[in-house]
């Protein structure tokens, strides 16, 4: 499901701002963009939004401004800064010469020194971070919340339109039998033409065919099946995979139905039945 939620606050002398965006997909997949000395925020904004949401590919991207300058350490190789100072003497006391190395003379010599930053408080930073991604992860899951309820609203009403699809092939299928056997009793009128019909044999034509045509398992397994579907639209469990497992359901009680039906006007409701169920199985793939 598309989503979007973002949101920015200065905490402990760091600004810190996290994005979050998804789009559709089957499956939980993440990525992430942190800057480079805070790479271990990784797998715990992973861990975190992950326990918010089951499907979707999502994009998290972080940023970190520190306010303070306090992070930056100098030292001082002290070792080699001795050994300047040994050999400006040596140079003193050989050649007879003024030793006049000072500490701004030490400085010309950036060997001497290094300069890092202070070992990062990675519990303190990630907590930090935490508090504005579930700040973002609460608007991004408005926005999430709000699609889904258009997505559900649709689903229910292709449903609906299912359902009416569903109650003219049960009205219309005793029909096409009741025709069949008027067309068999015609056909063979006209073959026999003044010999006795056997009516008994008529029954059991008519009875094979209707047995043969007879779809009121499917149609109730139709119903039980759209009945599900909207039960669990409405729940706010993760119902995802499940609604995909009854789709695919739905899908294989029409087919039956159009393999069974030899009359036009049926097999024309299964293909706008099972045009209903494409554009569902679309639907479901965005929610989790």
């Amino acid at each position: 499901m598309t989503g979007y939620g973002q949101a920015r606050k200065t905490i402990d002398g760091m600004n810190i701002s996290v994005e979050i965006k998804s789009v559709n997909h089957r499956y939980f997949e993440f990525s992430s963009r942190t800057p480079r000395a805070y790479g271990f925020l990784d797998e715990k904004l992973k861990s975190f939004l992950q326990g918010m949401m089951s499907r979707g590919k999502v994009e998290c991207g972080v940023t970190i401004e520190t306010l303070e300058e306090g992070d930056v350490v100098v030292s001082l190789n002290s070792s080699m800064a001795q050994g300047y100072l040994n050999t400006f003497k040596e140079l003193s006391e050989r050649f007879g010469i003024e030793n006049d190395a000072a500490v701004s003379t030490l400085s010309r010599f950036a060997e001497i020194f290094s300069i890092h930053k202070e070992q990062a408080d990675e519990d303190k930073i990630w907590n930090a971070v935490k508090t504005v991604a579930a700040e973002a992860a609460g608007n991004f899951i408005s926005m999430r919340e709000a699609e889904g309820k258009r997505l559900r609203d649709d689903i229910i009403s292709r449903a609906d339109r299912i359902l009416e699809m569903v109650s003219f092939v049960e009205e219309r299928s005793p029909q096409t039998v009741k025709e069949y056997n008027e067309k068999l009793l015609n056909r063979m009128r006209q073959i026999l033409e003044d010999t006795h019909v056997d009516e008994q044999r008529l029954l059991t034509e008519a009875a094979i065919f209707a047995d043969k045509v007879a779809v009121a398992e499917e149609t109730v397994r139709l119903r039980s099946h759209i009945a599900q579907l909207r039960e669990l639209i409405g729940s706010d469990d993760a119902v995802g995979r499940k609604l995909d497992f009854l789709v695919q359901e739905i899908n294989r009680e029409a087919n039956t139905i159009g393999s069974k039906s030899q009359d036009v006007e049926i097999a024309r409701r299964v293909i706008d039945i099972k045009a209903e169920v494409e554009k569902i199985r679309e639907q479901i793939q965005n929610i989790e």
